[in-house]
């Protein structure tokens, strides 16, 4: 008996998401083996299964495999109940004090950016959008900056799939304009919302990553026209960007 053959199944499983986990491709069962060296049968079995049961997806007949929504919502249920949560509400009240606006933390979803957790501003006149708010990729900040992540092949692939439904008047409704301004975001490391899903409501991101540079989640603050500018908004990218360094560390310690 091998070394391998002693790994109970369930512990295969856990392994093959975790190799999954660390791709930003999709990968075929003999791809995911390479890294395991588990009986290939063991290896196309187990993705059939998980597959089966939603938490990977098949991508055409490619035989690729990637992780598809229950995987996605479960590392999003980790996320929110990991005790790294305090760490990560300490860290939004300080981004909140800072900006004195909604300060969100928002992590991609199959069908848009949901807001997996808030501070609401202290100022009466707000604009709500609750936690479990999903709200669409092409017209947020938070979800032009999960997008300008993406490699460029993948955010081409990812856009062409959109349907770029107009919001308002400032929305992007062509896919020439908005890859034009995700390849800035790429450049610059901050994307802005400026009235392109609400009339009257502005928005800045700034992504929150892995300790390999992976997109994890947008950490994000919005508020009304009346009381702030895109110029003002711009003014605290780079205190935004120093909190999102913060979230990661806390999400992703060293030791």
């Amino acid at each position: 008996m091998t070394e391998t053959d002693r790994i109970p199944t369930n512990l295969r499983t856990l392994m093959i998401l975790e190799v999954l986990g660390r791709s930003d491709q999709p990968m075929t069962a003999t791809e995911i083996n390479a890294s395991l060296g588990l009986p290939k049968q063991t290896v196309h079995r187990l993705c059939t299964t998980l597959e089966q049961n939603g938490f990977l997806t098949r991508q055409g007949n490619s035989g690729q495999f990637q992780v598809a929504r229950r995987l996605r919502e479960l590392g999003v249920g980790l996320l929110y109940n990991s005790r790294d949560h305090i760490v990560r509400r300490q860290i939004l009240h300080d981004v909140a004090r800072e900006v004195r606006e909604t300060v969100n933390f928002v992590v991609p979803e199959d069908s848009g950016m949901s807001y997996l957790d808030r501070i609401e501003t202290d100022w009466a006149f707000r604009i709500q959008l609750p936690i479990g708010t999903n709200v669409p990729f092409h017209c947020t900040a938070s979800g032009k900056s999960f997008l300008a992540s993406l490699t460029p092949a993948a955010r081409n692939k990812f856009v062409a799939s959109l349907g770029l439904e107009q919001m308002t008047e400032a929305t992007h409704t062509t896919t020439e304009t908005l890859l034009k301004e995700l390849q800035e975001i790429s450049r610059v490391g901050y994307s802005l919302d400026k009235e392109e899903f609400l009339d009257g409501m502005i928005a800045i991101a700034v992504p929150v990553t892995d300790p390999k540079g992976r997109f994890v989640a947008a950490l994000a603050f919005h508020g009304p026209t009346q009381r702030v500018s895109i110029q003002e908004a711009v003014e605290k990218k780079e205190f935004l960007q120093m909190s999102a360094r913060r979230l990661g560390d806390a999400l992703f310690p060293a030791t």
